[in-house]
């Protein structure tokens, strides 16, 4: 089983954006109302005039800053041009001008090689219409589990994929990307031998995944936690109403709420989920992680096993393999080759 929509970005589209309605519709309340049109400014920074490796940052939360940003530390910087969201902070010390999303064009030059996590998000697209506008390969990160709703990758991609099973999955129907396995960067990142301080699991909630629906995913979370004394950790996502209100009727039932002021790589507790990243990284922090969801689907248990994961109950999730290699430096290097 491979991607729902292994090469149509529009199709893909269409199904986030009914996966979410509700913020469909505030993201076009907001660009309508007056002084909206500066949410459009990006950063772009040039390390010098002959620069010719162009690092899209669409997001600096944990995934994506490994996948990217991490790579920029192995980069000269007279060869960088960076384009990032407003204020994001980069491990470079290079001057940032801040202009349109939609005029980037003209600052970013004639790059050889354009590094992103994908062609999916606003700053992704910018820069790949640029890379095609120029003739640039573009080379995609991959920076985080891949389920059969993952975005397609662009045309004609070079993949830098975690392990050979993830890029069969990304490029399973398509015969226009090469690949180079490197490895996680974020995994690597975490990879710090912990003994658990607890034999209480906490639960990592996922109730903004759009994969499984979200009462299937409320019942699994509210079922798992009260059958086994577990602390429920909601995802940074589970701000809006509907999700404060689920907590709060969970708290009432008993249920421990982690307040999450301590980094998920710093828990020291076993962890569960359904399909969090968090599992391979407490795996391969030593703790024990395991994934618990009743009557998965045929997709999900694909899932599971393509990354090694066990259900509850049964030994834990093993550490994934750690490449010899840092994966951000091996990116660093390919980007940089000589054409």
């Amino acid at each position: 089983m491979g991607l729902r929509h292994p090469d149509d970005l529009d199709a893909w589209r269409g199904w986030h954006e009914r996966r979410h309605p509700l913020r469909l519709v505030r993201g076009r309340v907001r660009a309508l109302l007056p002084g909206r049109a500066a949410e459009s400014l990006v950063d772009v920074r040039r390390g010098g005039p002959d620069a010719d490796l162009l690092v899209a940052v669409e997001a600096t939360h944990a995934s994506v800053s490994a996948a990217v940003i991490d790579v920029l530390r192995h980069l000269d910087p007279a060869r960088v041009v960076v384009v990032s969201p407003r204020g994001a902070a980069l491990p470079i010390d290079l001057p940032a001008a801040r202009v349109p999303l939609t005029a980037i064009g003209a600052h970013l030059g004639k790059v050889a090689r354009v590094l992103a996590a994908g062609h999916y998000t606003p700053i992704g697209t910018a820069a790949h219409a640029h890379a095609q506008t120029v003739g640039a390969r573009f080379l995609v990160s991959q920076h985080g589990l891949l389920t059969p709703l993952a975005p397609p990758l662009p045309p004609e991609v070079h993949l830098l994929a975690w392990s050979e099973a993830d890029a069969d999955f990304w490029a399973s129907g398509r015969h226009d990307v090469s690949r180079t396995v490197v490895g996680s960067q974020l995994l690597w990142n975490v990879a710090e031998p912990t003994e658990p301080a607890t034999e209480q699991p906490m639960y990592l909630g996922q109730l903004h995944a759009a994969e499984l629906g979200r009462r299937d995913l409320e019942r699994a979370a509210r079922a798992f936690c009260l059958a086994h004394d577990a602390t429920y950790r909601p995802h940074p996502s589970e701000r809006d109403q509907i999700s404060r209100l689920v907590h709060a009727r969970w708290e009432r039932r008993g249920i421990r709420l982690d307040p999450g002021t301590v980094p998920l790589a710093q828990v020291s507790a076993p962890v569960v989920s359904v399909f969090s990243t968090g599992v391979l990284e407490a795996a391969a922090r030593g703790l024990p992680a395991w994934v618990d969801f009743p009557h998965p689907p045929r997709w999900l248990r694909d899932f599971w096993d393509r990354y090694g994961m066990r259900t509850y109950g049964g030994h834990p999730t093993p550490a994934p393999p750690r490449p010899d290699a840092e994966p951000a430096a091996v990116i660093a290097r390919i980007l940089a080759a000589e054409s």
